[in-house]
């Protein structure tokens, strides 16, 4: 990425007033950032608010030293460790998040070369209590080594307790091979470590696995970021594993996000006299898998039949018209003029998943066609 794209991109998440939302519109209708910057507020009026229009008619304060933080942190890389921005409009940005009605805008990313998010479509993710019992600790580290033997990367969010564990599992299990183990999302800037004691965990990561956050460098670990930071968690993973969690737990927002986006949700039993078992009962009442071994997680994931995400068409916000307009996009040939799922335009195509959310992404986005409630996709009619 060079520098003047990201400074675009910092300025459209850091615009006040401009959310996720706002920005999407705003991309769909113009483009790449540098583009809606040079609109004049008419035009920006058309789409967003007259408050959020003249917001956008000023550089954020603190902008210029957020692009010099950002690109010395992106210049500091090397050929083992890599740091990336991914944007909205990448073809690296993970295909499941764009399955969320609220993808973040910008992606920080740290961890091994040669690892990338689009890796994630058979990850598990596994999460639970910071202060878990004996037996919640032992369970989370051998769930998350049971996985990573079966080749399924564990997403959490390196918290303490649980979350820890479960990281420090799939890492042993990966040993010394070059796979991508362990993915945590976390709720802080990515030029910081929290909680403090998992520094050497972190560590560990950045060489097998990936660090990932949507926060700003610099950010704190504040109190209202982590309920975003569960949300990630449940998009990038194919299915949720709780392992301990109290009736009042952050796990359990993770596990109704998840379920939410129509993934599988997996709870571990423990004590009727444990608190920290009763989040788990509570689940599993609701219809969380019962789990007493990783082959009950196994049998619910059938093998996945995508290509690597890296055949995906490369996204693109270069302007405001689509490079794949024409009436033989073989996308928009399968989609017809009558509304479809994407589990129908797959049969259609062949495509797998990840090629084809990417593709009706971009399609979307310029204008071609257009989300309908119910999962559903339409060709928008050309005027």
């Amino acid at each position: 990425m060079e520098r003047a794209e990201l400074a675009g991109w910092l300025r459209l998440s850091l615009t006040p007033g401009i959310g996720d939302g706002a920005a999407r519109r705003l991309l769909s209708a113009f483009g790449l950032p540098e583009r809606i910057f040079a609109q004049p507020d008419a035009a920006l009026r058309e789409v967003v608010s007259h408050a959020q229009a003249e917001a956008l008619m000023q550089p954020p304060a603190g902008l210029q030293a957020q692009i010099d933080l950002t690109w010395q942190w992106l210049q500091a890389g090397d050929d083992r460790v890599s740091r990336r921005v991914v944007t909205l409009g990448d073809a690296g940005y993970p295909a499941s998040l764009l399955e969320m009605a609220d993808p973040p805008l910008m992606l920080y990313v740290l961890g091994a070369a040669g690892f990338d998010l689009t890796q994630l479509g058979h990850s598990i993710a596994v999460v639970g209590s910071r202060n878990p019992t004996p037996q919640g600790a032992t369970n989370a580290r051998s769930f998350g080594r049971a996985l990573g033997e079966a080749g399924l990367p564990v997403v959490s969010g390196l918290a303490l307790g649980v979350d820890g564990a479960a990281h420090t599992g799939a890492l042993d299990a990966a040993g010394d091979a070059h796979r991508l183990a362990t993915v945590a999302v976390v709720g802080t800037g990515l030029d910081r470590v929290y909680p403090a004691r998992h520094r050497d965990l972190a560590h560990r990561i950045t060489l097998q696995g990936l660090i990932v956050s949507e926060l700003p460098l610099g950010t704190p670990p504040l109190t209202q970021n982590f309920p975003k930071r569960n949300r990630l968690i449940a998009g990038l993973a194919r299915g949720t594993l709780v392992v301990e969690a109290a009736l009042q737990s952050g796990s359990l927002i993770t596990a109704r996000l998840t379920s939410e986006q129509g993934k599988e949700v997996f709870a571990i039993p423990g004590s009727i006299h444990s608190p920290q078992s009763r989040g788990c009962h509570a689940l599993i009442r609701q219809g969380a898998k019962l789990v007493e071994s990783v082959s009950d997680i196994l049998e619910e994931l059938p093998p996945l039949h995508a290509p690597r995400a890296a055949s995906a068409p490369s996204l693109s916000f270069s302007n405001g018209a689509s490079a794949a307009s024409s009436p033989e996009d073989p996308l928009l040939e399968a989609l017809g003029f009558e509304p479809a799922s994407l589990d129908a335009l797959g049969a259609r195509t062949g495509w797998g998943a990840a090629a084809l959310q990417a593709r009706m992404l971009e399609l979307e986005l310029d204008g071609h066609i257009s989300r309908l409630p119910g999962g559903l996709f339409q060709r928008v009619a050309s005027t």
